[in-house]
């Protein structure tokens, strides 16, 4: 597949990100043909999830932020956590942003060789975000907020109940 055929896409996958958004009743804005961000409410937070595609790799980019900023003295303990966390995920990693001092989901939808986004494939890529930040955010939090260690804080949002008391 050459540039020509890629950048003449018909179905831009953006496209299908924005009618999901409108589906759902979410704010959302468009940056550019290739880029929207929508706004998505969570349990413990809101979350700012861009969506960009990228011709050059044939891949639809989700970055998915919280409103949780690093202090540079916290800025060590909140990578190894990060990096505890990525070795739990099968699909996406955590960063943090040092320039910007924030955390951040990232992942990435790969649609090689003219393959159009489906609906339940943007749908899925977005679930997957939401579900690992819902998941760990509160982890972010005990490090930044009350001191924990990295596993501790990992461990403390890994725990899981059952049944009813």
């Amino acid at each position: 597949m050459s540039l020509a055929d890629i950048e003449e896409r018909s179905n831009n996958p953006v496209d299908v990100v924005e009618r999901l958004a409108a589906i759902h009743e979410w704010s959302f804005a468009r940056a550019s043909d290739d880029e929207v961000t929508i706004l998505v409410g969570g349990h413990w937070t809101d979350y700012q999830v861009s969506f960009t595609w990228m011709p050059h790799i044939e891949a639809l980019h989700l970055a998915c932020a919280f409103d949780l900023k690093v202090p540079e003295r916290r800025r060590a303990e909140i990578t190894e956590l990060a990096a505890l966390i990525n070795e739990q995920l099968w699909v996406g990693h955590f960063d943090v942003w040092v320039k910007d001092a924030i955390i951040m989901f990232r992942h990435a939808l790969v649609l090689t060789g003219g393959i159009v986004a489906a609906d339940a494939q943007c749908e899925a890529l977005l679930g997957i975000a939401l579900n690992a930040c819902e998941r760990h955010y509160q982890a972010f939090q005990f490090v930044l907020w009350a001191g924990k260690s990295p596993r501790e804080a990992l461990e403390s949002v890994m725990f899981e109940t059952s049944g009813e008391a």
